[in-house]
């Protein structure tokens, strides 16, 4: 399959802003002028409506699974190239002048797409860190980092892409890093 291709659809489905549909479509509301300001999960379920966060999260999982999968069992050289693209997509959508969403959903939906036990290593750091913390951010980035650093102790595979996800998810978080340090992020609730 043309790298291309695989490229262009991975980042094109990675660009769909179910956040910001979501909310326009049932709140009436752009989630874009609510909280963060950003268009992912979390800024979602600040809008007040947790059906329409956890909506938006699993349709920020579901649009990295399918392309991943896809490619997974057709064409598994190009697996890392379409996981690259649907997260790039999400993290700088070109309809939104490339302000997305952080990133994190979508990389759930990479991990759980390559390997289940990657799927599962960051989403339990993620919970253990939050019931210890109560930020999102701090959790995500923690579990973020726990997955290279799993590779790195277990069998290095493809760790240098692990490594880039890190460090874009770092990025997107920050503003979140600078509250935390200052002690001026605030507190999530998941439930």
């Amino acid at each position: 399959m043309d790298y291309l291709i695989v490229i262009v659809i991975s980042y094109f489905l990675g660009s769909i802003p179910f956040g910001l549909i979501l909310t326009k479509l049932f709140l009436k509301k752009d989630i874009r002028e609510i909280g963060s300001g950003n268009i992912g999960a979390t800024n979602v379920l600040r809008s007040g409506n947790k059906l329409i966060g956890y909506l938006t999260l699993v349709l920020d999982i579901l649009k990295a699974i399918i392309p991943v999968i896809y490619i997974k069992f057709n064409h598994p050289e190009l697996i890392y190239i379409s996981s690259l693209s649907v997260f790039l997509g999400h993290v700088f959508p070109l309809w939104l002048k490339f302000k997305g969403g952080k990133g994190v959903a979508t990389y759930v939906g990479i991990l759980f797409s390559i390997n289940l036990i990657y799927g599962f290593i960051f989403c339990i750091s993620w919970l253990l860190t939050f019931f210890l913390s109560k930020y999102s951010s701090l959790s995500s980035l923690i579990a973020s980092l726990i997955v290279p650093v799993y590779l790195f102790l277990v069998n290095g595979e493809q760790i240098i892409f692990y490594i880039i996800l890190f460090v874009l998810i770092f990025y997107t978080h920050r503003e979140n890093i600078k509250r935390l340090k200052n002690k001026e992020e605030s507190k999530s609730k998941i439930y």
